[in-house]
């Protein structure tokens, strides 16, 4: 049982203590036993509790927006607004699953490998970087906010909802990587239902707290933004106590003295984590080349419009990301342990899972787009153009399938040069070209904009599937073929 106490003293709110009783709850023993079982149990063990978690993940996102959309008279323009601070977040994200997703893999290979230490001396390097990273950007952010919106697209009437959203936000820059970035660390160990845990107490905290901040108190955006700090600090708190108090392999700052001996372990998390890294990086440059292109083509409202686009992306993807990020260390332990057979049938089933999935979503994103659209915004302007751009953005939708597919495999099987060419192949050479030729070359105006996506989902998306198949499934069969030899005596 989780207590938190809230003590008032001198008028003050001070948080007394966070007391976690996990033994009574016996969580910590729900493990899911990579090495054992079906490829299918531990698919689902890992990935359900992941799917709760990624989906109150997204209430971080989404929650401020449905509120802040119903904001009296503002809303719609707040919106936008608020969507022009997306780019910011998706790079603090970007950064703490830079080392998390880089890290997590090279850990779960080490368990695989039987290597405590070395996998303890990799989430150790990781979380230090994610406390030294979130300190940088957090200065940064303070130092640059306005004209960092103003690149972003922001307008002056939109900066007067952005600016103090986004100043407000940073604050919890720290709390935030924390708890995305060393998340990942929770999960490899085994323990899903404690990473679903730790989200689930952010997630709940802002969903309450939203509704508070911004109607109640009258804080509007502010209070949004206020809602969504305390909530990360709170998970970022149960993460934190989790890894250093009860997981299998603690976590810790590095010593000064170890920094040098490190090094060779941070390139490696570094290199691995920018596949990842540079998605997420692209992603935030395709909003905000989104953002200039339709501000010109289209005005303010069509920058609501892709807010409201980005933000049913959000919702539709979530299960694929848990069913990647469920699977990721499976692949990883497994490959670590010379065990291609079930590689192949948990790379197997990951697909199976995404592509069943992503064929029921986007049937109700063609037939029905107005529920979708509705979840966020009743504004009837803004669901006349929002609408068909939200068709033309996901016409291609299940080719998109290809590339995580795709990029999951690769990152977990620490294929660094693959992961990362990907990554920028289907966002930076193809979607960002696009998103200027389609509009402006081609005078399709708005619908450029929406449409240079499923182009790079097909295009992007089946080559990263076709080479993932061309070099991970021989070397798997090679490795099939060494263990036989092992096994027969033939190699010593």
């Amino acid at each position: 049982m989780i207590f938190i106490e809230l003590s008032y003293k001198n008028n003050n709110l001070h948080i007394y203590y966070i007391m976690l009783e996990l033994k009574s709850m016996n969580l910590q023993m729900k493990r899911v036993d990579f090495e054992n079982g079906t490829i299918t149990s531990n698919i689902l063990g890992a990935s359900l509790p992941m799917l709760v978690a990624q989906i109150l993940s997204l209430l971080y996102n989404i929650v401020d927006r449905i509120y802040i959309a119903r904001i009296p008279h503002i809303g719609t323009a707040a919106l936008g607004a608020v969507g022009l601070c997306f780019p910011v977040i998706v790079i603090i994200t970007a950064f703490s699953n830079l080392f998390g997703s880089g890290g997590a893999p090279l850990f779960s290979i080490e368990r695989g490998k039987n290597e405590p230490q070395e996998a303890k001396k990799i989430m150790n390097i990781s979380f230090s970087m994610v406390c030294i990273c979130a300190i940088v950007l957090m200065v940064i952010g303070f130092l640059f906010a306005r004209p960092i919106l103003v690149l972003f697209g922001a307008s002056k009437d939109a900066l007067i909802y952005a600016y103090p959203y986004l100043m407000l936000y940073l604050i919890g820059t720290l709390p935030s990587m924390i708890a995305t970035g060393m998340n990942p660390f929770i999960n490899a160990q085994g323990y899903s239902t404690i990473g679903m845990l730790s989200v689930t107490i952010g997630a709940v905290t802002n969903l309450l707290l939203d509704p508070l901040f911004i109607f109640v108190f009258g804080l509007g955006v502010r209070g949004a933004a206020i809602a969504t700090v305390i909530s990360q600090t709170l998970s970022a708190a149960f993460v934190f106590f989790f890894l250093t108090k009860k997981a299998e392999l603690k976590v810790r700052l590095l010593k000064k003295e170890e920094l040098a001996s490190c090094t060779a372990y941070a390139k490696n998390i570094v290199s691995l984590g920018t596949a990842g890294f540079i998605m997420q990086l692209t992603n935030s440059l395709v909003t905000i080349v989104c953002n200039n292109v339709l501000s010109v083509t289209g005005g303010d409202i069509y920058i609501s419009v892709m807010t409201i686009v980005s933000s049913v992306r959000q919702l539709v993807e979530t299960p694929i990301y848990a069913i990647n990020e469920g699977t990721s260390p499976i692949l990883s332990y497994n490959y670590g342990a010379r065990r291609p057979c079930r590689v192949r049938k948990a790379g197997a089933m990951m697909a199976l899972m995404i592509l069943g999935y992503t064929a029921v979503m986007w049937s109700i994103i063609i037939i029905a787009p107005k529920t979708l659209i509705g979840i966020f915004s009743s504004d009837t302007t803004l669901m006349k153009d929002a609408v068909p751009a939200l068709k033309q953005y996901f016409a291609a939708f299940i080719c998109m399938d290809m590339q995580y597919i795709g990029q999951t495999v690769f990152k977990s099987l620490n294929k660094k040069k693959q992961a990362i060419f990907f990554s920028l192949l289907r966002k930076v050479f193809i979607v960002v070209p696009l998103t200027y030729l389609m509009p402006y070359a081609l005078h399709m105006g708005t619908d450029g904009v929406f449409l240079a996506e499923p182009v790079s989902n097909v295009i992007g998306g089946g080559l990263c599937f076709i080479t993932m198949l061309l070099t991970v499934l021989p070397e798997l069969k090679r490795m099939e073929r060494k263990n036989a030899l092992y096994e027969t005596g033939t190699i010593l």
